[in-house]
């Protein structure tokens, strides 16, 4: 019997401009998980959609308990027992469970397709793995933590052996992370074996047996978890050593920057999202907004960016109501916004990169004049940009950013809108899917803007960043002010509860 369930031997993948994967080893045993640990646009993703058949090797091979394979698509490397779960999920929103998991495997009973035994079978599989996913949900009306499971329950149904987790926890609130890292011990326990694609290094070494390192496209190493610092690893990972403190001096905030008052804005299910909400941020302060997902942060963020009504309250920027202006006349008055979503709101993924880069400035000087564009003021501003905050792509500022990694489409965004010199940054999940040398980067940058004096709202599902990043924290459940801690005098228990709807004084919140 193979000691490897499957082994990737010196694989190779060229795009144009750029080696994505040079002569990658990795081997994975049976019942083990197996990390995959590298910087954004370190070839991770390319190496694991060469397994699922997404993309062919130049060089290398492939084996499969032992024998040598050439995977050509994603049914072959099904047939193949290996399955894999992408950082953006492949779901059709208006189709249940049953019908996505099913969708060009349908099952028959003569000329109709038999949804009633592929539910028992999902409901059973659903069990068993402890998923505990509805069968007949629909996929709009459940929660990005239910939905995975779901594309974990389509690669069991198709009978996988090899699972592959591509950022797992990207997308997850750190209740679901707890729940998958339980899933994926379960389905260890059944026999399976997992390669985890994740920066976290915490997650790795809560749930991973070894870990292969790649840096650049080039594997570095592969360690045993349990005998390999967090310390290490990152640095194995980013080439250098990395600080896991935030250096950031006491800072005396300034005059009011955001002023909000008895803010209501509907969700998108017309209910009220956030009600009678009031908060302000002064220059040279961050604000942390600690929440558990889906407790209005949305409905905050986009009534100030203006992608939202406002029902009732009043938004202000430095003094002057801004609560039913255009989202362009907000954007000149100095708003950035770092989006939740880098591929719906952060970028228009058909247009290069140098084109991003400019979306909402370019009808202003240097980039245009008598409504001509200035292509050269264009692509010097954007390489600028590229280069300050390490954005990797193959053609440079001139490549799709849809071709871009996750991470260095962060990257971008993040450097578009720091580079605005904003008089408030509102900060959406922006270490999301990066690498712990770039979030260390992100972070320095973030801290830079508040001891600019300029006003940062910082929104995160990560308590770790928000205790370390913020001046002060402001808790919300169900919409409302739960309460208000300075982050110096507070720690993970404290805002832990406030998030759960327990406020300092032990009461809750109305609902």
């Amino acid at each position: 019997m193979a000691e490897y369930v499957v082994e990737m031997r010196d694989i190779v993948k060229d795009f144009p401009g750029l080696r994505a994967n040079d002569h990658i080893t990795l081997q994975l045993k049976k019942g083990e998980v197996h990390a995959l640990l590298g910087e954004n646009g370190a070839g991770k993703s390319t190496l694991m959609s060469i397994l699922f058949g997404l993309y062919r090797a130049d060089e290398g091979q492939i084996l499969v308990k032992g024998k040598e394979v050439q995977i050509t698509n994603p049914n072959v490397a099904n047939e193949l027992g290996i399955g894999m779960v992408h950082q953006h999920f492949k779901l059709v929103h208006n189709f249940t469970v049953t019908e996505n998991i099913v969708l060009g495997l349908e099952p028959r009973r003569g000329v109709t397709m038999d949804l009633k035994s592929a539910a028992a079978r999902i409901a059973e599989l659903s069990r068993q793995y402890g998923l505990e996913v509805d069968p007949n949900a629909k996929i709009e009306e459940i929660s990005v933590g239910m939905q995975q499971r779901v594309e974990i329950l389509k690669m069991l149904y198709r009978d996988a052996e090899v699972l592959i987790f591509d950022e797992p926890t990207a997308v997850l609130t750190p209740m679901e992370i707890r729940e998958l890292i339980a899933i994926m011990k379960n389905l260890i326990n059944e026999g399976k074996s997992i390669i985890l694609i994740t920066h976290k290094l915490k997650e790795i070494k809560e749930v991973a047996d070894r870990c292969t390192i790649i840096r650049r496209g080039r594997h570095i190493a592969t360690v045993d978890v349990a005998a390999t610092s967090e310390q290490e690893m990152a640095e194995m990972m980013v080439g250098h050593e990395i600080s896991f403190v935030i250096d950031k001096e006491e800072k005396t905030p300034g005059d009011p920057v955001l002023q909000i008052e008895d803010l209501s804005v509907k969700n998108s299910h017309g209910s009220l999202g956030l009600r009678d909400f009031s908060l302000t941020v002064r220059g040279g302060e961050i604000v942390g907004i600690a929440g558990v997902d889906g407790n209005g942060q949305s409905e905050l963020v986009e009534a100030i960016t203006g992608l939202r009504r406002a029902e009732k309250g009043k938004i202000l920027l430095n003094g002057e109501e801004i609560t039913h202006e255009t989202i362009a006349r907000r954007i000149r008055r100095g708003v950035s916004h770092i989006p939740e979503d880098r591929q719906k709101r952060g970028l228009v993924l058909d247009y290069t990169v140098e084109e991003n880069m400019v979306l909402e400035v370019y009808s202003q000087r240097p980039f245009s004049k008598h409504g001509l564009l200035n292509k050269r003021a264009i692509h010097d501003y954007a390489a600028k940009i590229a280069d300050d905050y390490d954005v990797r792509a193959g053609e440079g500022v001139l490549s799709r950013a849809g071709s871009l990694s996750g991470g260095n489409q962060q990257k971008a965004i993040i450097g578009r809108e720091i580079e605005k010199q904003p008089v408030l940054l509102i900060a959406v999940q922006p270490t999301r899917g990066l690498d712990v040398g770039s979030i260390e980067y992100i972070h320095k940058r973030i801290v830079e803007q508040r001891n600019l004096g300029r006003a940062v709202l910082l929104v995160s599902l990560e308590l770790d960043e928000v205790l370390q990043l913020s001046d002060r924290i402001v808790a919300i459940n169900a919409g409302q002010v739960i309460g208000e801690v300075l982050a110096k005098d507070t720690d993970e228990n404290e805002v832990g509860l406030m998030m759960a709807g327990v406020g300092k004084d032990g009461g809750g919140v109305e609902r």
